[in-house]
């Protein structure tokens, strides 16, 4: 498909950003762990984060696969985009036992956004069929929003992990 030949060089931009984080995370991790952190809190606040950035990485990697068709796009979007949805709807929508994020005010950076934006990956990866470039617009903007809220979202945890281990001091 000659339309994603244009689309190249960002995929391979986000994928590097993406995989980069996903690599200052593990450092994140293995700090965290090493000053004594609630490994559980680090597990359930990071986790999603690792979600987010791999979704990216591994978009930008489907896309860049030859030889693909509108439908081969379309089905491997679709499909990624249906597994997002359904990781991150029960963050959002309920209260589990694992993940008991604080307020609403968590649930939305942590699962909202995250959810709207495999939302639209779903819209653009239907929208490959009948018109292309639209479609593979919206990929891009869920992509840029997912790498953009797990930055977000590892940023606050970080900060919080850091004030909590230099109040306990």
């Amino acid at each position: 498909m000659n339309e994603l030949e244009r689309w190249s060089n960002f995929y391979i931009l986000t994928s590097a950003a993406s995989a980069t984080l996903i690599g200052l995370l593990f450092i994140v991790i293995t700090l965290a762990a090493s000053s004594g952190q609630d490994s559980t809190k680090i597990r359930i606040y990071l986790t999603p984060n690792f979600i987010y950035f791999a979704s990216v990485l591994f978009i930008a990697a489907l896309l860049t696969i030859p030889n693909h068709t509108r439908l081969s796009i379309t089905v491997c979007i679709c499909l990624l985009s249906i597994v997002g949805i359904v990781y991150t709807g029960p963050l959002f929508f309920r209260r589990s036992v694992k993940i008991n994020y604080n307020a609403l005010l968590d649930r939305i950076p942590y699962a909202g956004f995250p959810l709207a934006a495999y939302g639209i990956l779903l819209i653009g990866g239907v929208l490959v069929l009948q018109r292309p470039q639209f479609g593979l617009t919206l990929i891009a903007a869920s992509m840029l929003s997912l790498l953009a809220v797990a930055i977000r979202n590892s940023w606050s945890t970080v900060t919080y992990l850091v004030s909590k281990s230099s109040g306990s001091q």
